[in-house]
Order: structure tokens, then sequence, then C-alpha cells
């Protein structure tokens, strides 16, 4: 295993010559797919998980503030994830934030993507004008002032919020594990980075087919936000909206997910 493999944890998992890579989210790390990977493997699909840099899962001393200041630096790393895997080309499905970097990646390399599945994809969290992303600056700021004076207590109010559960529900749980697990520090400035980034500009760019799948209810991302990047996208794209709830819908409604998931990594877009 190589250096890049080891730092990101990196699994491989199956035999088949399709290549299926699995991104999570903020706050989460690649056990956030493991309703999904059962189904995937009787497909016979080889499936590539990785963890983000900053998931509690990974060494923080690898975490470099200045790299991750932006989402560059993560699309770096998925880079240098595939070049080591030897990749030639992948169903790229991102949770989240992670759907902005495999989009990214794709900018620079639509060779390595025959597709991006975006699970609760945002481009911008912040509201602006003719552009409604969920929050107001005064609302991210109180939530990173949150997390600065009492992060375990952030925590502990943020989970059952993003996951649309309570505190006793085995989804709320996990989301809690996993984000309890991140040095609080480095969750900060993952948050920050993610919550104040703008990736519009972008979109345009992006020439690989792109499936977006959202929740019909989620507090971080908006159903419209679904749609804005339908319209802007500069490759084919398609939207589903499912009946789940919260912004970690593979880990808490895996029945509804994970079909629609299945579906859209079998079949590509009908044109």
């Amino acid at each position: 295993m190589g250096i890049v493999e080891d730092a990101h944890n990196v699994k491989v998992l199956g035999f088949g010559e399709r290549n299926i890579v699995l991104a999570h989210g903020f706050g989460t790390d690649q056990s956030v797919w493991k309703h999904l990977i059962p189904h995937l493997l009787d497909d016979n699909q080889r499936i590539i998980l990785y963890d983000n840099m900053g998931a509690g899962t990974t060494n923080p001393d690898y975490f470099d503030f200045q790299r991750y200041s932006t989402l560059e630096g993560y699309t770096y790393d998925l880079l240098a994830i595939l070049e080591e895997l030897r990749v030639d080309s992948c169903v790229f499905v991102g949770h989240s934030v992670s759907a902005m970097i495999g989009a990214i990646a794709s900018i620079s390399r639509p060779d390595l993507f025959s597709k991006i599945i975006m699970v609760g994809a945002s481009p911008r969290y912040l509201n602006d004008v003719d552009y409604y992303g969920g929050f107001e600056q005064e609302d991210l700021d109180q939530l990173f002032e949150a997390m600065r004076s009492n992060y375990k207590a952030w925590c502990s109010g943020f989970a059952p919020l993003a996951v649309g559960g309570d505190m006793d529900s085995v989804a709320v749980q996990e989301f809690s594990r996993t984000l309890f697990n991140m040095r609080p520090d480095i969750a900060l400035s993952v948050a920050q980075t993610i919550f104040q980034s703008d990736m519009r500009q972008i979109l345009c760019l992006v020439t690989v087919p792109c499936h977006i799948i959202q929740s019909m209810q989620d507090l971080a991302v908006p159903v419209v936000v679904s749609e804005y990047l339908h319209q802007n996208l500069g490759g084919e794209s398609i939207v589903e909206v499912m009946s789940s709830d919260g912004h970690l819908p593979q880990l808490s409604s895996p029945d509804v997910v994970i079909p629609v998931l299945l579906r859209h990594i079998r079949d590509d877009i009908a044109l």
C-alpha cells in the first residue's frame, strides 16, 4: 500500500471490471456506505472506499490547514488516490461535499469519471441574490461559534438535526460517533471550508453526466439546490428527489435510498 492509500485508509473490495468510488461527506467516514456495499459486491463491482483527510479515522498530523482551506486540496487527494490505484475510469458516488470534490476533479480529468452521482450536494450553502442555499451568514457564524465553545455539546445538538431523527435512532448515534471522532479544531476548519465555499462558477465546466439525488427534507441542502445544479451543470444531468429525510439518507433511510443509488449506478441517463 502506498503513502496516499495509507493516509486515506483506502479499501478496495470486489474484483469487478467497473470501478465504483464511494466518497463521504463532512463529519462521517467511509462507514457511512455500509448499507450500500453488500449490494455492490453482489453486482461484481470493484469498490473503492477512502476517508477524506480530517475525518476522525485519519491521522490528524497529516491535516494541513492551508491545503484544506479550499476544496481543491481534497480534489488533489482524490486524483492521487485514483492514480495510485491505476483507475482509468470510475462511477463516482459523492455524498455532500464529496460530490463537489468529484465535480472539480472531473473538470481537469473528465476521462476518469464515467459519471458522478451526487447525494445531497450543494455548490453554495449561503443565500445570495437570486440564489437560495439555505443559510444566512449569521447562521453560519453561530454554528462556527458553537463548535468553538463546546464541540461535544455542538455534536450532540447537530447530529439529530442533520440526520433528521432523535438521539435514540441508530443513524443519529452513528453520525454522532463519527462527528465526535474528529479533532475539534480540524472539524471547525473543515466546516468553515465547506460552508463558506462557492462552486457555482465552475458548474458549467463539469461535462461528465451527473445524477443528482436529494432528500425531500434536508437541513443542509434545500430541494431547490438540486434543481439549480441540474440547470447549471455543463453536461447532462438528471434529478431524483427521494421520500427520505435528512442529510445522510444512506444511513437513516437505507430502504428508500439503496434501491435509488443502485439504479443510478447501474443505469445511465436516458437521452
